[in-house]
C-alpha cells in the first residue's frame, strides 16, 4: 500500500459507521474554513523557512482534498483518483512542449501556449454570464482586487497610464475625508473600501502583488512591535502604562536598527 492509498484508507474509516463522529459529521461547507486556512499555514511555512513545517502543512493541505473528495465520492458524483487524472491530464494537455513535439524557446512562449490551449478548453464550457465570474469571492480582498481589475483591462475598462489613477485615489480620499467630516459612518467606510480598491489598482499598474506588499507591512510591523517587547524585557519593563511619545521612541530605535 503506497502512503496515498493509506491516506485514502484512513478517509474512508474516518467516514465510516463505525468511524468518527467529528469527521462523519462534516459537509463541504464546514470544510471550506479549513481549506483557506491550510492554504495560508504552508504559505506561512514557506516564508518562514520551516523544512519540517512545511511538510507537515502540505500534508493538511492534502488532507483537505482528500477529504472533499472522498465527500464527493459517497455522493456519488467524483472520486479522488478523478482528481489525480484531472489534473494530470491537464498537465499533458498544457505541456506539448514537454509531452508532444511543440517547440519553445523561453518560459515566455510557455506561458502564451499555457494560454492558449487553456481558452481552447474554456470552448466546450457554457460561457460565464459575465467575465468577473471566474474571480473567486472568497480570495482576500486585495487580491480579488486586482484579478477583477484585470478581467476588467482585458476588455478596455481600464486607465492607460498610472497618472489618472493617481487621480482617481485623490479623488476617493477627498470624498472619505468629506464624509468622515460628516460624520456618516456608513458612506465613510464605502468610501475607504472605494480608496482601497483604487490603492490596489496602482500597484497592478506598478506590477506590484498588492497582497504580498500588505503581508510584508504587516511582517514589518509585527518584526518592530516584538522588538519593542523585548527592548523592555531586558529593561525588565513593560509597555502598559507608556506615553505615546515613549513608545514611538522604542519604535524609532528598533526601526534605526534595521537600518
Amino acid at each position: 500500500m503506497t502512503q496515498i492509498e493509506r491516506l485514502l484508507d484512513i478517509m474512508r474509516r474516518l467516514r465510516s459507521e463505525d468511524g468518527c463522529p467529528w469527521d462523519r459529521e462534516q459537509t463541504l461547507e464546514t470544510l471550506r474554513p479549513y481549506a483557506v486556512e491550510e492554504v495560508y499555514e504552508v504559505i506561512d511555512a514557506i516564508d518562514r523557512e520551516d523544512v519540517e513545517d512545511h511538510c507537515e502543512e502540505l500534508g493538511d493541505l492534502l488532507l483537505q482534498v482528500v477529504f472533499q473528495a472522498q465527500l464527493r465520492d459517497e455522493a456519488g458524483e467524483f472520486s479522488f483518483d478523478d482528481v489525480a487524472k484531472s489534473i494530470s491530464d491537464k498537465m499533458v494537455r498544457r505541456h506539448p512542449h514537454v509531452f508532444g513535439d511543440t517547440q519553445v524557446e523561453n518560459s515566455d512562449e510557455v506561458l502564451k501556449n499555457w494560454n492558449e490551449i487553456k481558452e481552447g478548453e474554456k470552448a466546450h464550457k457554457a460561457a460565464p454570464r459575465s467575465l468577473l465570474d471566474k474571480v473567486p469571492h472568497q480570495l482576500p480582498a486585495l487580491l480579488k482586487a486586482q484579478e477583477l481589475q484585470k478581467k476588467a483591462a482585458k476588455v478596455g475598462f481600464d486607465w492607460p497610464s498610472l497618472a489618472p489613477v493617481m487621480d482617481k485615489f485623490k479623488e476617493e480620499l477627498g470624498e472619505w475625508e468629506d464624509e468622515l467630516e460628516a460624520g456618516d459612518l456608513k458612506r465613510s467606510a464605502e468610501e475607504f473600501g472605494d480608496m482601497l480598491f483604487v490603492l490596489a489598482n496602482i500597484g497592478r499598474h506598478l506590477k506590484l502583488d498588492s497582497e504580498q506588499c500588505l503581508q510584508d507591512a504587516c511582517a514589518k510591523f509585527r518584526r518592530r512591535f516584538s522588538g519593542m517587547e523585548e527592548i523592555l524585557r531586558d529593561q525588565q519593563d513593560e509597555m502598559q502604562g507608556k506615553s505615546l511619545d515613549e513608545l514611538d521612541s522604542l519604535w524609532d530605535e528598533v526601526k534605526a536598527k534595521e537600518v
